[in-house]
């Protein structure tokens, strides 16, 4: 080749070079400002870019600041504020992902070329703010062209972002965005699952280990690959050491300690108040009532839902209350902070009360019932109606429902639920791996007696327990407010108050004998009386609500009309069907425990009924209040007659068939309460109180035919009183709550019980 040629070549390559080297300069510019413009690829709106749409779930807290669970849908994020986040994991952040976090504006040009000429091998050049706008707007790539075209995309973002937001800004909004796995969507919820603390406290081990997941969190993950988080650990504290964010002597003694993991896993059946929490959830969410959406039969729990949306601020507040661009509040996506009314220390003292009580009393049930072949059953029910029960129960389950959608025929579906399969059924000993028939688990469910708990202050209203059964994950439905039983004798104080607000006095005597009433549809009716203690004597009324006695209670109910008895419960907050019958002073109506609590405040309450309360405040994710909530006062009675039905309710303790609470028990504060049994002795009963506390529990099969055989081990002073009497001392014998038993009730020294007798 001679030297014209050569000249020629080399310009026609130079020209080659440089042309194709402009038209590649040419089209990137033109690539970047097709971007910016958004004609290609996404662009995400400046408004959205300046306030970027986090979903962040709700947080329940208690009144002692205590986190007592999340209501989300996908992802378990909450935010946290730069001040919040330990240092130690800002600088394990930066030295490992973007060690010149603070020099660039968005994209690193060095980092990413250094990326390009190793092919990738010294890492992929993303700094944090470009990882951040991928977390955000980036959705997953398809392939290898469409993660071409989001990297320039994710640039643009990048810059824009530089140029919003401050650098602890971008930190924290990258470390509130991660997902950390297990539901540990955010730093916040990331300390909390994997080390049970707060981002500010995480340690610079801790925090070393959360950042080594950012690189994959699947990959690094502690609890199914520890050797693999363990040495992606130490590399990024050898990068803090590399960096001067820590010694070497530092580094090399971290290195040696092993990952302590204080796990704790997400989910909404686990913690604290589950079924207050379920609870809160479905008042929050609530949508107005419409009568065309409840069965002609369930009008009355249609009434109690209008009632409540137009006097409840609480009930449906996410759908009363508007955000400010016109849209409902979205309690798993708006990140709102929501202050109870519980006390996690009192709520905990519930928790262990229901379950050291009701396990000791499901021994007892299984021993009664053991090789019964009516078991769970009353030995009362014949085989056809213990058939039908099981029939009713078959067909309420989501297994059946599924079968039906299939069109398998009913023969077809109980040859399923005939067939054993391999299955795991709740024990209090722990889940058993077992062969059974899915009739026969759902029999074998049946055997576990159910509960309802919930404890409140009779001045304030503040529910500071909840425990609606015995446990949430595998017996949700919930014994305080959704449940509804026969309150038995518990309803015979709300007769006496009528006695006493209609100017009788508990020293009032009358003949204890057995009496006929005549019904409204002229039937007659004599209540039977299970005791005959003193039986044709003069008794006091005071001692005929001591003893529960059926006999002075219908002597009572001779006096007045079941239509006034019932217009006085509906004062004291009770909602569910009551029939005007004279057969109504004995409780064979439903009543829910909430309600009984409720009602229960008016008695230390000098005559005034506090409805309870929930929730003091909400605010939503920057801390902005958006409401707050105060209990709603009915005065019912006078104080006179409270002070009568205090005299007569503490004497129920001291002498009556609530006294082994203070001599079982040694409960040594002034109270008051009262037990129930219904028919059958299906449902036992107690709501007591003390000058500050009120609180109300019942026991009792899922069905009202699953119940002890004998009276003694099914009454509520064997299956209720010691729950509430268990709580009790747990909750006086913590002194920091506040409640002291010298505390007396609120009676004027001038008021004498036996006044109106002299």
């Amino acid at each position: 080749m001679n030297k014209d040629t050569r000249v020629r070549f080399k310009k026609q390559f130079l020209i080659c070079f440089w042309s194709l080297f402009s038209a590649g300069v040419l089209g990137i510019v033109l690539i970047f400002w097709l971007i910016t413009q958004g004609w290609l690829g996404y662009l995400p709106p400046l408004d959205e870019l300046q306030n970027p749409k986090n979903k962040f779930a709700t947080e329940v807290i208690s009144s002692d600041m205590q986190l007592l669970g999340r209501y989300y849908k996908q992802e378990n994020r909450v935010g946290v504020n730069y001040t919040d986040i330990s240092p130690n994991m800002i600088n394990a952040l930066i030295a490992t992902e973007d060690v010149r976090y603070y020099d660039h504006t968005g994209v690193d040009l060095k980092s990413l070329m250094r990326a390009v000429m190793k092919l990738g091998r010294a890492g992929g050049g993303s700094t944090i703010t470009q990882q951040l706008a991928k977390q955000l707007w980036s959705p997953r790539a398809n392939n290898i062209f469409e993660r071409a075209l989001q990297k320039p995309i994710e640039w643009v973002i990048a810059t824009k972002l530089e140029r919003l937001y401050s650098k602890e800004e971008i930190l924290t909004m990258y470390l509130n965005q991660f997902d950390f796995l297990y539901n540990a969507v955010g730093i916040k919820s990331a300390a909390q699952v994997y080390f049970s603390t707060t981002p500010a406290e995480l340690k610079q081990e801790e925090a070393a280990m959360l950042v080594g997941m950012c690189k994959n969190p699947s990959m690094y993950n502690p609890r199914r690959r520890p050797e693999r988080a363990l040495n992606r650990r130490n590399t990024v504290l050898d990068q803090m050491c590399k960096y001067n964010y820590i010694t070497q002597e530092v580094c090399d003694s971290l290195k040696t300690l092993p990952i302590e993991l204080k796990y704790q896993s997400v989910d909404h059946k686990q913690g604290l108040a589950p079924y207050f929490r379920e609870y809160l959830r479905q008042i929050l969410t609530a949508k107005e009532p419409k009568r065309s959406n409840y069965p002609e039969w369930n009008k009355v729990q249609y009434d109690i839902d209008r009632r409540l949306w137009d006097e409840n601020p609480l009930y449906g507040f996410c759908n009363k209350n508007h955000k400010p661009d016109g849209t409902p509040y979205d309690l798993y996506h708006d990140g709102l902070r929501i202050y109870t009314t519980i006390d996690s220390r009192m709520q905990q003292y519930a928790e262990e009360a229901v379950n050291e009580h009701i396990q000791s009393l499901q021994k007892s049930f299984f021993r009664e019932k053991s090789k019964k072949s009516y078991a769970p059953f009353s030995q009362d029910l014949s085989q056809e109606e213990i058939d039908g029960i099981m029939n009713r129960s078959m067909r309420q389950t989501d297994r059946y429902r599924a079968l039906k959608k299939q069109g398998m025929s009913e023969t077809e579906i109980r040859n399923v639920f005939n067939t054993p399969v391999s299955m795991r059924v709740f024990s209090y000993d722990g889940l058993i791996d077992t062969l059974m028939s899915p009739l026969d688990s759902i029999r074998w469910n049946k055997h576990f007696l159910r509960c309802g708990f919930m404890s409140m202050e009779s001045h304030s209203g503040a529910v500071k327990a909840y425990v609606g059964g015995p446990n949430f994950t595998h017996f949700q439905y919930d014994m305080v407010t959704t449940g509804r039983r026969q309150v038995g004798s518990t309803i015979k104080p709300y007769l006496f108050t009528l006695a006493m607000d209609e100017g009788m006095w508990p020293c009032d005597s009358t003949v204890n004998d057995s009496i006929t009433l005549i019904d409204g549809n002229g039937v007659a009716w004599t209540p039977r009386d299970d005791h005959f203690q003193n039986q044709g004597e003069m008794v006091t009324l005071s001692w005929g609500l001591e003893k529960s006695s059926n006999w002075i209670t219908a002597y009572l109910m001779s006096l007045f009309t079941p239509e006034q008895l019932v217009r006085l419960m509906r004062s004291f907050g009770i909602e569910g069907q009551l029939d005007p019958v004279v057969s109504l002073c004995l409780g064979p109506c439903e009543v829910s425990v909430k309600e009984m609590v409720d009602a229960y405040t008016t008695f230390p309450n000098k005559g005034i009924r506090v409805e309870p309360l929930y929730v003091t405040r909400i605010e939503d994710n920057s801390g902005n209040l958006l409401a707050t909530f105060t209990p709603k006062t009915y005065e019912i009675i006078s104080e006179t007659t409270s002070y009568k039905m205090i005299h007569m309710l503490c004497n129920v303790m001291e002498q009556g068939t609530g006294v082994r609470a203070r001599y079982r028990y040694g409960l040594k504060m002034p109270m008051g309460g009262k037990t129930g049994t219904s028919q059958n002795h299906s449902d036992g009963w107690f709501v007591g109180f003390t000058p500050s506390l009120v609180s109300g529990v019942w026991v009792g099969g899922e069905d009202r035919s699953i119940h002890f055989d004998n009276m003694n081990a099914g009454q509520g002073a064997n299956m209720a009183l010691p729950i509430w009497a268990i709580y009790m001392q747990k909750v006086y014998g913590d002194t920091t709550l506040g409640y002291h038993p010298e505390e007396q009730f609120d009676v004027p020294e001038w008021f004498d019980p036996e006044a109106g007798c002299k």
